[in-house]
């Protein structure tokens, strides 16, 4: 089933190059997913084709943006899985009623998406809705306030988190948190430096491919044994408990 929607987008943060950056997520994500999971913001898929790898039964790939869409559609359609792959171009409160009738999932991954909404504790109260007993939201935003920069304004986020800030939001929406910490403490001097004091408005494929090849590996094994007291994003997960 694929629903449409007028709508163009940009893969924002040119993070489709950053593959041991999602791998690194999905890792702290893995021992809390489950197996029919629901993807929103899938953009043109680099996460999408990770969770491919994992044993899981259906994977729903939400994505507005009618270009992202296309290009999302083509790279998961290349994976000889047995996972149910269905895709929806539109937003997710607008399909969120169909995939959970359809395939009534117990994960919702949401990264860097929900700070692109207006209404973000409406959408969290959307996602309790659909996840049953023991489901799990996996939330992943940019953090800190004074880090809002150029590239921010430009790619439409409302706002960025504390840890705190989730967390407290989550709740309000019916959440239990299982898991919440500061993500990628080094990444945000480079962040600050190019997007607040140089107000840039780009991010470059190549500094996203060369951060992610250089550097994520050392801050990954830094941050799984130590967890930072401050970082540039929030990771957090919650469970549905009643």
């Amino acid at each position: 089933m694929t629903e449409t929607v007028s709508y163009v987008g940009k893969d924002l943060e040119a993070m489709s190059f950053a593959e041991n950056y999602h791998r690194w997520l999905l890792e702290v994500f893995r021992p809390y997913l489950g197996t029919r999971v629901v993807e929103v913001g899938a953009g043109t898929g680099a996460m999408s084709e990770l969770l491919l790898e994992s044993e899981i039964e259906s994977l729903a790939l939400v994505e507005p943006s009618k270009e992202m869409f296309r290009l999302l559609c083509e790279r998961t359609a290349t994976h000889d899985v047995s996972t149910k792959v269905v895709t929806y171009n539109n937003v997710f409160a607008s399909v969120a009623e169909a995939i959970k009738a359809d395939l009534n999932p117990d994960s919702v991954i949401y990264v860097n998406v929900l700070e692109h909404i207006e209404n973000d504790e409406a959408e969290l109260k959307i996602i309790r809705d659909v996840l049953p007993i023991g489901g799990r939201a996996f939330v992943f935003v940019p953090a800190l306030a004074w880090l809002y920069g150029s590239l921010d304004n430009q790619i439409g986020h409302f706002r960025r988190y504390t840890k705190k800030e989730l967390e407290n939001k989550c709740r309000r929406a019916g959440f239990r948190i299982i898991a919440s910490r500061y993500f990628d403490v080094v990444g945000m001097l480079p962040w600050w430096v190019k997007y607040c004091l140089f107000r840039s408005t780009k991010m470059e494929s190549g500094a996203v491919e060369f951060y992610d090849r250089m550097i994520v590996p050392v801050v990954k094994h830094v941050e799984l044994t130590i967890t930072p007291p401050i970082g540039k994003n929030v990771l957090l997960i919650a469970e549905k408990s009643e």
